[in-house]
C-alpha cells in the first residue's frame, strides 16, 4: 500500500514538474524571447500614445543613397482630450493664434491626435506660454517634403480600401481599414519592403488602472520601438540630375516627359512627367477632375513622328539599301506618297541630308522598299517591343503591337512614324543610347535593390548587353545624327564644347496639334547622357524639345571632367 502511494506521489511530483517547466518555458518566451512584440500592447493598455512619425515606411532613395521623398521634419499641434480641461476655451485660444475657425479646431479636439496646421516659432512661444494641459508643439516626421522628386515614379500614398486586398507586408497580413498605403510608383511596387512597424516618435500620456492619466506627467515624448520591419528601396535615379530636369519641366513643359539614361550602364538618372503633382494633395487632385496629373508620360505609349526614321534608317543600311552619299528628290507638298513638311520640296538631296533635314518622302520611300515585314522585323530587333523596366514592374500596354504595320494604307505612315507606331520615352531613349554604344542595347533599369540596415537584401542587376545592330552601322547613325545637330532640324539641339547628336520628331495627334519630340546624347564623342524630351499639344520637335535637350546637357554636362 505504501509503495502504491509513493507511486501516486512521485508521479504527481512529475507532473508538477512537468507543469512547472512549461510554466517557465513560456514565460521565458513572453518575458525574453518575445518581449519585443508583448511590450508594445502591454504598453498601450497603460497609455494614450500620438505616432510624431504619421507614416513609418523605408526610405526611397536615390543611387547615391540620398532620400528622394524629401522627407522633413516640422512643428505641429498636438492634443491629448484626456488632459484637456476646458476644450471650449482652448479651441477658442488656438484659433486666434492660429488664425483658424474655433469650429474647425473643436473638430480636432476629440482624439489624440495633430492638427494639420504649420506652426512657426512665434506662434509655439504664444502657445507655450498660454499653458493649457493636454497641448504640446513638437517635431513632427512627414515623408514627403515641399518639393518632393521624380512623384511619378516614386509614387504617392493613399488610405486603405476592400479593393486592397493582396498582402502589404513580409508575413503576409493586409492593410487595416483607413492605414495609408502605396496607391502608385514605387510606393505600390515595394509596398511589402517599406512598410513599418511602429514610428520613430511617439507621444505618450500615462493612465492609472481606471484609464485616468496620471497626475504629473503630462506628455511624454519617446523614441519608438526599434522598427525591423521597414526596408529601403535603391533607386537608379540621380538626385542631382533629377533636380535639373524638374526645373527645366518647370519651367518648359506644360504637358510632357524628360528621360534621361546613363549610357554605359541603362540606368535611367531621370525621369520626369507633367503636369506635376503633390503626394500630400492626392485628393484636391481627385476632387477637381484631374486625375490624369497622375500618369507617367515617361511610361505611356505616343507616335513618335520622325523619330522612327531612325529605326527606319537602322534598317535600310543594315539592308544595305542606302548609304549616305544615295541621292533621292524631294518634291515637297507635290509628293505622290506623303508631303514633306517643306511646301516647295527638298530637291535633289543625299539620304544623309535627308535624314538631317527630316524629309518625308525619303523615308516613306525607304518604308515602301523595306516592306511592313521587314520594318516590324527591326522595330522588334531593336527591342522597341520590349517595355519592361528593370526593378519597376509594369503592366504591358497591349496597344503597342507593331504587327500593325503590315496592315494596309499603314506603311507610309509607320515610316514617318505616325498611324500604327506607339514608343514611350524610356524606349526611345534605350534606342538612342544603344546607337551611343555602337549598337550594344542594355535593358533600362530603375530599381537597383532593396536595403535593411545599410545592407543589400534584393538585388536587381544592371541589364545584359546586346547586339541589336552591327557597330557599322551604329556609328553611320551616330554620324547622321551629329548632322542633325550641326546642320539640320536639331541644331538648337547643339552643346557647344561637347557636341550632340539625335532626332528631331513632330507628330501629328489630330486636333490642330502635335507633339514635339527630341531624343540624343551627349557628349558627341564618347557619350555619357542619352535624354528624350517630349512636349505634347504644340511646336515642332526642332524649335520647341532641342532647344529643352540643350538646356538639360548644359546644366548636367558642367561637371563633366
Amino acid at each position: 500500500m505504501d509503495r502504491v502511494r509513493y507511486r501516486r506521489l512521485a508521479w504527481i511530483f512529475v507532473g508538477f514538474l512537468i507543469v512547472l517547466a512549461a510554466l517557465t518555458w513560456r514565460l521565458n518566451e513572453i518575458q525574453i524571447r518575445q518581449h519585443a512584440v508583448y511590450a508594445p500592447a502591454k504598453l498601450s493598455q497603460n497609455t494614450v500614445e500620438v505616432s510624431m512619425e504619421p507614416v513609418p515606411r523605408g526610405l526611397i532613395l536615390d543611387r547615391n543613397l540620398v532620400d528622394l521623398t524629401g522627407k522633413r521634419i516640422a512643428l505641429r499641434i498636438v492634443v491629448i482630450p484626456q488632459l484637456i480641461e476646458e476644450p471650449g476655451k482652448l479651441a477658442a485660444g488656438l484659433s486666434e493664434i492660429m488664425g483658424v475657425e474655433d469650429d474647425e479646431i473643436h473638430g480636432y479636439l476629440k482624439n489624440p491626435g495633430i492638427l494639420p496646421y504649420a506652426v512657426s516659432q512665434a506662434q509655439k512661444r504664444s502657445i507655450l506660454t498660454r499653458g493649457w494641459t493636454g497641448v504640446g508643439v513638437l517635431p513632427v516626421t512627414f515623408r514627403y517634403g515641399e518639393r518632393p522628386l521624380a512623384t511619378h515614379t516614386v509614387g504617392h500614398l493613399g488610405p486603405c480600401t476592400g479593393a486592397d486586398n493582396e498582402p502589404i507586408s513580409r508575413d503576409g497580413s493586409c492593410c487595416e481599414p483607413g492605414e495609408l498605403v502605396g496607391k502608385s510608383g514605387v510606393e505600390r511596387l515595394y509596398q511589402t519592403a517599406l512598410r513599418g512597424s511602429s514610428p520613430g516618435a511617439v507621444v505618450r500620456v500615462f493612465l492609472d488602472a481606471r484609464g485616468r492619466p496620471l497626475p504629473g506627467l503630462g506628455l511624454v515624448v519617446e523614441a519608438g520601438a526599434v522598427d525591423d520591419g521597414r526596408h529601403d528601396v535603391r533607386m537608379t535615379l540621380d538626385l542631382r540630375i533629377q533636380q535639373i530636369v524638374e526645373e527645366v519641366a518647370d519651367e518648359e513643359i506644360e504637358s510632357g516627359a524628360v528621360v534621361v539614361m546613363d549610357v554605359t550602364s541603362g540606368d535611367i538618372l531621370a525621369l520626369a512627367s507633367r503636369p506635376h503633382y503633390h503626394p500630400e494633395r492626392v485628393g484636391e487632385y481627385l476632387a477637381s477632375g484631374t486625375a490624369d496629373v497622375f500618369n507617367n508620360q515617361a511610361l505611356a505609349l505616343f507616335q513618335p513622328g520622325s523619330i522612327f526614321k531612325i529605326v527606319v534608317a537602322a534598317a535600310a543600311l543594315e539592308e544595305g539599301l542606302v548609304t549616305p552619299e544615295t541621292t533621292f528628290d524631294c518634291t515637297g507638298h507635290g509628293d505622290e506618297l506623303v508631303k514633306c513638311w517643306l511646301p516647295e520640296g527638298h530637291g535633289s538631296l543625299s539620304f544623309a541630308e535627308a535624314f538631317a533635314v527630316s524629309c518625308n518622302p525619303v523615308f516613306a520611300r525607304l518604308a515602301l522598299e523595306l516592306g511592313g515585314g521587314k520594318l516590324a522585323e527591326y522595330a522588334k530587333r531593336f527591342r522597341l517591343d520590349n517595355q519592361e523596366v528593370i526593378g519597376y514592374r509594369t503592366t504591358p500596354d497591349g496597344r503597342q503591337d507593331f504587327g500593325l504595320i503590315e496592315r494596309p494604307f499603314n506603311l507610309v505612315n509607320a515610316g514617318v512614324g505616325q498611324g500604327p507606331v506607339l514608343l514611350s520615352p524610356v524606349q526611345i531613349t534605350a534606342l538612342v543610347a544603344s546607337i551611343g554604344r555602337d549598337g550594344i542595347y542594355i535593358n533600362p533599369r530603375l530599381v537597383s535593390e532593396t536595403r535593411h540596415r545599410n545592407q543589400a537584401v534584393e538585388t536587381f542587376p544592371a541589364g545584359t548587353p546586346e547586339r541589336i545592330m552591327t557597330a557599322q552601322t551604329a556609328r553611320t547613325l551616330a554620324e547622321l545624327m551629329g548632322l542633325v545637330t550641326i546642320d539640320g532640324q536639331g541644331a538648337k539641339a547643339f552643346v557647344p564644347e561637347w557636341g550632340s547628336a539625335g532626332k528631331t520628331g513632330t507628330a501629328q495627334v489630330g486636333g490642330g496639334t502635335n507633339n514635339a519630340w527630341f531624343s540624343g546624347y551627349f557628349p558627341v564623342t564618347d557619350p555619357r547622357y542619352a535624354v528624350t524630351v517630349l512636349v505634347r499639344g504644340d511646336g515642332s520637335g526642332g524649335e520647341t524639345a532641342a532647344p529643352i535637350f540643350r538646356s538639360i546637357a548644359e546644366r548636367t554636362i558642367i561637371e563633366l571632367p
